[in-house]
């Protein structure tokens, strides 16, 4: 028998993902979140009209509230997130309407009575300029009394800037693959949190992928952002909280009024 040289050996094709990785990524580490829905229920059900979530991803809060009849509507700037969006809401029979759009720029063309941006979502706009024009998109959509609730949190409440983080990944099965997502450290860095995670998934074959990424989070205080909401037409109504979980950092919740 001739024998193979390591050089002349040729790798088995790696097994293709049965989903989007972008899909996959953000039902790891956002799907699982589910302390704040209580809230945006809440919220939802005082709204005589249609609502609209930013920052929607796969529908973790847009399904959510649809289910329990609610007319919504959802954006995202990812068009793999919209697309699974859409699909999840007609295989459960729900009426979703999904747009794919930058949050600081939609323009839809109809009107809203509550805007919810849940988790962390404000905080991935590139800073104040970002924040400011995500503001202005919002109060076009709102008449005069509508909502603007927007999440804020802080991954570092309770942290040591630097602190290596324990070693509790996020894990999820997806069409028969296992993708765990684990975060490894925390730090400042220009005017934002990076949060270094690493994303490891498992082929059903046993094939092992992984990657090291790091996901930026602007440092937004609440009063400040409250001040830069009064510029752009909203005044601040109130102020809730979502408590603290044992796999999630705690939010602060605005609820703006538009003027």
């Amino acid at each position: 028998m001739v024998g193979v040289s390591p050089r002349q050996a040729k790798a088995p094709p790696l097994t293709a993902p049965a989903i989007d990785e972008a899909v996959a990524w953000h039902d790891v580490e956002c799907a699982g979140y589910a302390a704040d829905l209580a809230l945006w229920r809440e919220l939802a059900a005082g709204a005589a009209g249609a609502l609209l979530e930013i920052g929607a991803g796969t529908g973790r809060v847009a399904l959510n509230l649809a289910e329990r009849g609610q007319e919504v509507s959802a954006l995202d700037s990812e068009p793999a997130l919209a697309a699974e969006l859409g699909a999840r809401a007609r295989r459960r029979g729900l009426r979703v309407h999904v747009h794919c759009g930058d949050a600081r720029t939609f323009a839809l063309e109809r009107r809203f009575v509550l805007i919810v941006a849940p988790m962390q979502v404000v905080q991935l706009l590139g800073g104040v300029a970002g924040r400011r024009s995500m503001l202005a998109a919002a109060r076009r959509h709102l008449d005069i009394g509508g909502l603007l609730t927007i999440a804020l949190a802080d991954p570092l409440e309770g942290l040591d800037a630097g602190a290596v983080l324990p070693p509790l990944p996020d894990v999820r099965e997806l069409g028969g693959w296992i993708y765990s997502s684990r975060p490894v450290a925390l730090r400042h860095e220009h005017g934002a949190i990076a949060i270094d995670r690493i994303r490891e998934s498992v082929s059903p074959t046993g094939e092992l992928r992984a990657s090291a990424v790091t996901l930026h989070l602007d440092v937004v205080d609440a009063d400040g952002l409250a001040k830069l909401a009064s510029e752009t037409g909203f005044r601040e109504l109130d102020r809730r909280r979502v408590p603290a979980t044992d796999a999630y950092v705690g939010s602060e919740i605005l609820v703006l009024e538009a003027e």
